[in-house]
C-alpha cells in the first residue's frame, strides 16, 4: 500500500520537530512509579505518525451515518441520502431482482440500500473528474460477484431439477444467510473466548453465544463481530456480541459486507479504492504482480488460499473469476488497460515480503519497544504503526492514546502513563539552589539551562538529579567549571609492620543476572514467536512482530524483530 506523495504534507512533516523534542514527559505526581504527559503533545506525534493524505481518506471512508437516518430509509424516497439515490439509479430494484432469484428472503432491496445508507462513502459523489455512477456500479457488482461465491447457490443452469428458472451461477448470490450447519442458539465459533488477553478485554464473548459465520460476508468469531458491532453502534462492542444474530435478520446482513468492503487491512487496501483507484501500489507489490483490478479484490479476501501460481486451476478463484466475468459483461463494465481480472499471477499478501519498505502504509498501533536511552527508563512513551492486528487502530479517533496509556493491558512492561489535558507545574524543587542554579530536585526538559560550579549546563532530554559535571543529559555550554580547592594532606604517621594475614580463598564469581522470566530463550528452528513475545538471543534481547516463524533469528531491529532494554 503506497504513500500518497503531497507537498504539502511533506512540507509540513519535514518543518514538525521530533517527537521527542515536543514531547513533556513528566514524574506523575498521583503516581510514584508512572508519568503524565500532556494530550498536545501525544497528538502531534499521532499527527507526525499518520500525516500521510491516506489515513485521512481511509477515516472519511469508514465514516458512519446515525442508525436513525439509516433506519428511515426505503426505495424511492426522496429524503434517501445522496448515495443511496445513486444506488437507485445505477442499480434499481429490478436489478436486484434480477441477481437475487435464489437469495434468503433476510436480504432484501430496502437493506441492500439502508447497508449503502449507513456508508456514505460508499456510491459517493467524487468531485475530481471520475465517473460516481460508473465507480458506483463497479462497486456493486464487484460486491455481487464476492456474494456469488461466498453465499451462493453454485447450481448448474442446466440442473433443471435444482434450478428451475435457469439462473446463471452469477444471479445465484445471498442465498445463504447463516453458515451451512449452524442455526441461532448454537453456541460455536468461541476459539479465544474467555482468554486473559487484549482481545478479550476488548471484545468479551458473551455465554452461550455462537459467532459462527453471518450476513452476506459470512462474519465469523467474537472480534469480528465486536469490531463491527463498534462500527455500527457508535464504539459499543457489546451490542453483537451479546446478540450476533442481528448480522443475519437485519440490514446488518448486507451492511457487514460494505463494512469489509471499505476497511484497509493494511498492507491490503480497501476494495473500494482498489476500484476507484484512489490507492496506488507500492513498489513491493508491484514487483509481486499487485495492481488494478478483480484479481486484487481475490487477494484482499481469501490471497492465501486463492492467488499465486499454485493456485491458478483452484475452484474458487475459478468460480470468482467466472461470476465476475459474467456480471461484468451483462453490467458492459469495461477491462482497463491496467487491469487484471486474475490473482494466479500475483504474490498473496500473506506471503508479501515488506522488510526495509519505506513505502507502505499500515493502519494498526503497537507499542515502540525500541530502547531510547534519552528518555525515563528507556522507554519511548510512543507507539508506531504495524502490520498486523493489534487493539488499536490508527483510523479510529482516540485509539492512538489508549495505545500510548496500554488501555488493554496489551503491552507487557510498558510504562504507566496518564495523559492530562494540562500539565501541572513542576516542583521548582527543594534544594538550596535558586535562579538557574541546579538542584538534583527539580524535573529539567530539553533546552533548560542551569548554572553548576560555574558553568552553565543544557539539558538534552528530560533529567532530575543527574551532576551537569559529570556530561549524560547535560552538555557544558559556557564557562569553565570550578572545582574546590584540594585540603592539605597531612604528613603520614607511620604504622607498625602487621603481621602477615593468610590469603583467603578467592570468592566464587557470581553467574550473571538472568534477563526476566518474561523473555523466551530463542533457539532457532524450534522457537515459536508469536506476535509480541519478547525473546533473548546471543546476549541481546528483542520483540517479535509480523510473524517471524521458526528459523528468523533476531540478531538486528529489522521486520520482524525490535531490539529492546533486556530489564
Amino acid at each position: 500500500m503506497k504513500k500518497v506523495s503531497v507537498l504539502t504534507a511533506a512540507l509540513s512533516l519535514a518543518a514538525t520537530s521530533s517527537s521527542w523534542a515536543t514531547m513533556n514527559i513528566q514524574p506523575d505526581p498521583q503516581n510514584p512509579t508512572g508519568y503524565v504527559i500532556a494530550r498536545s503533545d501525544v497528538q502531534a506525534v499521532e499527527s507526525q505518525k499518520t500525516a500521510d493524505p491516506m489515513y485521512q481518506i481511509w477515516s472519511q471512508a469508514l465514516r458512519t451515518a446515525p442508525n436513525s437516518v439509516v433506519e428511515a430509509i426505503d426505495s424511492g424516497l426522496a429524503t434517501n441520502p445522496e448515495n443511496v439515490q445513486r444506488a437507485e439509479r445505477v442499480f434499481p430494484r429490478s436489478e436486484w431482482d434480477f441477481l437475487t432469484g435464489m437469495a434468503a428472503p433476510e436480504y432484501t432491496y430496502t437493506r441492500f440500500l439502508r447497508a449503502i445508507g449507513k456508508f456514505p462513502a460508499f456510491c459517493a459523489e467524487y468531485t475530481d473528474g471520475r465517473d460516481s455512477d460508473a465507480i458506483c456500479k463497479r462497486s456493486i457488482v464487484t460486491a455481487f460477484a464476492h456474494f456469488a461465491q461466498e453465499t451462493g447457490g453454485h447450481i448448474a443452469i442446466d440442473n433443471t431439477s435444482d434450478n428451475p428458472l435457469g439462473l446463471e451461477e452469477w444471479q445465484q448470490a445471498l442465498v445463504h444467510v447463516r453458515e451451512m450447519g449452524w442455526s441461532e442458539g448454537q453456541e460455536g465459533y468461541t476459539t479465544g473466548c474467555g482468554q486473559n488477553d487484549w482481545q478479550n478485554k476488548k471484545w468479551p464473548c458473551a455465554a452461550g453465544q455462537g459467532y459462527f459465520g453471518r450476513g452476506a460476508k459470512q462474519l465469523s468469531y467474537h472480534f469480528n463481530y465486536g469490531a463491527f458491532s463498534e462500527v455500527m453502534f457508535d464504539g459499543d462492542a457489546s451490542v453483537l456480541l451479546n446478540n450476533p444474530g442481528l448480522v443475519a435478520d437485519s440490514w446488518l446482513n448486507l451492511a457487514s459486507a460494505i463494512w469489509f468492503f471499505l476497511t484497509p487491512q493494511a498492507p491490503k487496501p480497501a476494495m473500494l479504492h482498489v476500484i476507484d483507484k484512489t490507492w496506488s501500489p507500492s513498489q513491493r507489490e508491484i514487483d509481486a504482480g499487485i495492481g488494478y483490478g478483480f484479481g486484487t479484490t481475490i487477494n484482499i479476501i481469501n490471497g492465501g488460499i486463492e492467488c499465486g501460481e499454485q493456485n491458478k486451476d483452484k475452484g474458487q478463484p475459478v468460480n470468482r473469476i467466472r461470476y465476475w466475468e459474467g456480471l461484468s459483461s451483462h453490467y458492459q463494465i469495461p477491462l482497463d488497460a491496467d487491469e487484471k481480472n486474475t490473482c494466479w499471477q500475483q504474490t498473496p499478501y500473506g506471503s508479501l515480503n515488506l522488510n526495509g519498505a519505506t513505502d507502505v502504509l499500515y493502519t494498526n498501533w503497537d507499542g515502540n519497544w525500541k530502547y531510547y536511552a534519552d528518555r525515563p527508563g528507556g522507554y519511548s512513551f510512543e507507539c508506531e504503526l504495524v502490520g498486523f492486528q493489534t487493539a488499536y487502530s490508527a483510523l479510529v479517533p482516540g485509539d492512538y492514546e489508549k495505545c500510548v496509556t496500554n488501555f488493554y493491558g496489551s503491552h507487557s512492561s510498558w510504562p504507566e502513563v496518564r495523559i492530562v489535558d494540562k500539565l501541572d507545574p513542576v516542583d521548582p524543587g527543594t534544594g538550596p539552589g535558586t535562579g538557574t542554579d541546579w538542584d538534583a530536585n527539580k524535573v529539567y526538559n530539553s533546552g533548560d539551562q542551569v548554572t553548576y560550579k560555574g558553568a552553565t549546563y543544557q539539558a538534552k532530554w528530560w533529567t532530575q538529579g543527574d551532576d551537569p559535571a559529570l556530561g549524560g543529559p547535560w552538555e557544558l555550554v559556557s564557562g569553565t567549571p570550578t572545582e574546590p580547592a584540594p585540603e592539605p594532606t597531612p604528613d603520614p604517621t607511620p604504622d607498625p609492620t602487621p603481621d602477615p594475614t593468610p590469603t583467603p580463598d578467592p570468592e566464587p564469581t557470581p553467574d550473571p543476572t538472568p534477563v526476566p522470566d518474561s523473555f523466551i530463550q530463542w533457539e532457532p528452528g524450534v522457537t515459536q514467536a508469536a506476535d509480541g513475545d519478547k525473546v533473548t538471543y546471543n546476549g541481546k534481547c528483542f520483540i517479535a512482530k509480523n510473524g517471524p516463524g521458526v528459523w528468523e533469528s533476531p540478531v538486528q531491529s529489522n521486520w520482524f524483530w525490535d531490539e529492546i532494554s533486556c530489564q
